[in-house]
């Protein structure tokens, strides 16, 4: 299994592609990543240093790589967090160039925006390019609760509301591939105190997997959860598969960064989780 994962890259903690790149390949896939920007540390330390690229050092990265001709075994591209209009651009020319050579490989697009406890975090511009440019190219959206409310202006409160998002969010995806949507950090009417839960819609059905909730809020794991249902949905060909493999390593991932008390998430550390996870959760059609 080959990826092209298109995001940020830290030199300190796991966030972007510094989260997402090891479990890929600790779970054996070959991962041709390509950094947005090189920070020190994620920004959540509220100071940093380091380099923007530019959206024209990512297109010449991709183009080089095509020159290859290698290509033709790339089977998906993985995006996170969009820093500037350029950027966009450079990914969505990757997707299209991806495709000319391999028209059945997918698209990934984690639609980064912010959360209920930070609001909004990206730039100005960055929403409309997501609903109007990124998810209309892809095949996969993995957008968590404030994100797809944002984008679809539907309130997820309640379960019903929360599939109404989904339905409505598959709809604006690419039509060539699997329209598939896991949807994060879902809290419903229906979701009992202590637990979180993820929701995911392919081929007709939904599927919840419902997890205990831990008691941190830890940088990077939005990209860790894309990257691994990414994986698992490439090997199976199942959103519930994927739903329930990424769901459980994520969670055993968390579990032991709380154990541990690390700002960081330790996933490093905690890399048995990923291949064999301590808890498995098995989700139900809702």
């Amino acid at each position: 299994m080959n990826i092209l994962s298109i995001q940020s890259w830290v030199s300190y903690g796991h966030v972007g592609n510094a989260s997402a790149v090891f479990p890929l390949q600790r779970l054996g896939a070959e991962v041709w990543a390509i950094n947005t920007v090189q920070f020190s540390n994620h920004t959540g330390y509220g100071d940093w240093k380091g380099s923007v690229y530019s959206g024209q050092s990512v297109r010449d990265l991709v183009d080089g790589i095509a020159a290859r001709d290698v290509l033709r075994r790339c089977d998906a591209v993985l995006s996170g967090y969009v820093g500037g209009a350029d950027i966009g651009e450079a990914i969505l020319h990757a997707v299209a160039t991806v495709r000319r050579s391999n028209p059945s490989a997918l698209y990934c697009c984690d639609p980064v925006i912010g959360d209920t406890d930070t609001g909004v975090y990206v730039r100005p511009g960055i929403e409309d390019f997501l609903r109007e440019q990124a998810l209309p190219a892809c095949d996969i959206a993995t957008p968590n609760r404030f994100e797809i409310e944002r984008l679809t202006g539907i309130g997820c409160a309640t379960l019903h509301g929360a599939k109404q998002a989904i339905l409505h969010l598959r709809s604006m995806l690419h039509d060539g591939g699997p329209a598939c949507v896991l949807l994060t950090s879902l809290e419903t009417e229906q979701t009992p105190a202590g637990s979180i839960d993820m929701l995911t819609f392919e081929a007709g059905a939904f599927h919840l997997l419902r997890t205990p909730r831990l008691g941190v809020s830890i940088n990077g794991a939005g990209d860790a959860i894309a990257a691994l249902f990414l994986f698992h949905r490439l090997k199976s060909g199942s959103a519930l598969t994927a739903l329930e493999a990424a769901g459980s390593s994520v969670f055993g991932l968390l579990r032991r960064t709380a154990e541990a008390g690390s700002r960081e998430i330790l996933t490093v550390a905690a890399q048995d989780e990923f291949v064999a996870p301590t808890t498995v959760f098995r989700a139900e059609q809702v």
